[in-house]
């Protein structure tokens, strides 16, 4: 099964519209069936007492909200920086990092187009959450290698490009998952990962450990983490 690139739904239709808001309701529930609030936190547990976070095409931030929720409540306070094209993030989600002890801004703006201005090391630990498939190799590679000028830790949650994920992305329709909610999970199998093709498009230096597995039977995970 080769990676395969094709336009998703949810990427070409306004945010307002109905069919829209409800596919974004649909993903807070696929998130929770793969499990990745408890992923992430996992991941990060330990490691995010005042960190500065950037999460990479953030949508509407409850994703990241799940896991500060999930997580011990910092001893200093966490700094997060959410990036997508439309900002989505609500007053009441605010509120709730506020009350976890994180202070979060949301900022509009092309991943790449951000990548490319932002600071130099200007993060702790910057994340990706069913957001890396979106991209071609050449397009992903350029993006990682930005991403890898402004981090010192890198985690990315992605679809398992698999045929156990390709039933997982039929069976969304019995759990009550709209047509664009669908249609993106079958286009999201087929661009996912597998093996060490992150890896693959991460800069090749000694500077970094690299780690890339499968987790669950539908997620893949890929972590890079700088040297001490």
């Amino acid at each position: 099964m080769q990676r395969q690139v094709e336009p998703e739904i949810l990427d070409r239709i306004d945010p307002s519209d109905p069919r829209a808001r409800r596919s974004r309701s649909d993903l807070r529930r696929v998130n929770g069936l793969m499990g990745h609030r408890q992923l992430m936190a996992r991941a990060l547990s330990g490691s995010i007492d005042g960190a500065r976070v950037v999460e990479l095409g953030s949508g509407d931030g409850t994703l990241l909200l799940g896991v500060a929720r999930r997580l011990a409540a910092p001893r200093a306070p966490v700094r997060a920086l959410l990036i997508d094209r439309a900002q989505l993030l609500s007053a009441e989600s605010h509120a709730a990092f506020v009350e976890n002890g994180w202070h979060v801004d949301a900022v509009a703006a092309d991943v790449h187009e951000w990548l490319r201005t932002a600071p130099r090391q200007m993060a702790d630990v910057m994340i990706a959450n069913l957001f890396l498939h979106h991209f071609p190799d050449a397009q992903l590679r350029e993006l990682l290698h930005e991403a890898s000028r402004r981090t010192r830790r890198f985690l990315a949650l992605e679809p398992r490009r698999s045929p156990v994920a390709t039933l997982g992305a039929a069976a969304l329709r019995f759990v009550g998952c709209n047509d664009v909610t669908r249609h993106d999970a079958r286009v999201s199998v087929r661009a996912g990962f597998r093996g060490r093709e992150l890896s693959a498009l991460w800069p090749a230096s000694e500077g970094w450990r690299i780690a890339e597995r499968r987790v669950g039977p539908f997620t893949h995970m890929f972590e890079a983490r700088r040297a001490a």
